[in-house]
């Protein structure tokens, strides 16, 4: 499986973007798709993740509100709508995908849930 991410851009403190994720090769299997993102010089943390076949989400408490993570099955693609955009959410926003089947009292905000990584997309907000 390959990600490809897109989307991202530089703009000011209150915009709004869409990233997108495609999953191509064999994502047949895929059970869920999330986004993480890393600052300069932070550890990469989880904003949102979306499981494949029922579409249950789960986001951070620093952007739940504000993002809203989707996938559209047909075209094997997660995306991600971040709005009301704030200096902090400064990062490379990278989409990963996992085979790992959906069971009570996972956690979906490891990066061990997830089995493919893409390349990540930029997102600067200024002030």
């Amino acid at each position: 499986v390959q990600l490809q991410a897109s989307g991202g851009g530089s703009v000011l403190a209150g915009a709004s973007l869409r990233l997108s994720c495609a999953a191509t090769g064999s994502p047949a299997g895929l059970a869920g798709m999330a986004w993480f993102r890393q600052a300069p010089g932070k550890d990469r943390e989880f904003v949102a993740s979306v499981r494949w076949n029922a579409g249950s989400t789960y986001y951070s408490d620093s952007v739940k509100g504000r993002f809203t993570i989707s996938r559209d099955n047909a075209k094997n693609t997660m995306y991600l709508q971040v709005n009301s955009l704030k200096p902090e959410d400064t990062a490379v926003y990278y989409c990963a995908a996992g085979e790992i089947p959906s069971y009570a009292g996972a956690n979906y905000a490891i990066r061990s849930a997830y089995d493919y990584w893409g390349q990540g997309t930029q997102v600067t907000v200024s002030s």
